[in-house]
């Protein structure tokens, strides 16, 4: 969660990564200041994500390279937890994915692990609050961005998106304004 006493040090690890010159054609990526964001949040011990963020230590140091060159991770070995529908959730986005920038292939893992949370998404992926992980889906998954047209909430929203491809319908209702559990998928996220 993000607890009051994280919030001082998550904006200053978040600012020294702003403040951070990226690699050159890095800069201007607007998936930058969502990793920054992100592995701000994984500093502070908020999410679920692992120090390396879900991708590996390898691919989390060409990462740290290509954005973030002076920035001194304090990197653990945790992986996190693991669940068995990720690499379905990373194929998931993937096959929706806008097709402009590289990250896009980083941010699809990155989801995809923190599905495995027990908080909403945006807590899961460290982010500051819901507003940044839909900037997250727009940009980077515009076509699932899209298609959420009742503003469900994005984890039950991609597993939802998962169930229908592999042709399993969890809902007891025909449509989601008939659930009676309609507050869990679309009210507000505290």
């Amino acid at each position: 969660m993000n607890g009051p006493d994280r919030l001082p040090y998550r904006t200053l690890v978040l600012a020294e990564l702003l403040a951070t010159p990226a690699a050159a054609g890095f800069a201007g990526d607007p998936n930058r200041s969502l990793l920054a964001s992100m592995i701000a949040g994984q500093a502070s011990a908020t999410g679920c994500l692992p120090s390396h963020l879900g991708l590996g230590q390898g691919a989390y140091a060409d990462l740290l390279a290509d954005y973030f060159p002076f920035f001194e991770s304090a990197v653990r070995s945790e992986q996190g937890e693991a669940i068995p529908e990720w690499e379905d959730l990373q194929k998931l986005l993937l096959d929706h994915r806008a097709g402009e920038r590289d990250s896009e292939l980083w941010i699809a893992g990155i989801v995809a692990t923190a599905c495995a949370g027990r908080d909403h998404l945006w807590q899961d992926l460290g982010l500051a609050n819901r507003d940044e992980l839909s900037k997250l889906m727009w940009v980077n998954f515009p076509e699932l961005a899209r298609a959420n047209t009742g503003d469900m909430k994005w984890k039950k929203f991609l597993y939802r998106q998962f169930c229908s491809r592999e042709g399993i319908y969890v809902c007891p209702a025909p449509s989601c304004g008939e659930c009676k559990e309609y507050a869990k998928c679309f009210g507000p996220e505290n």
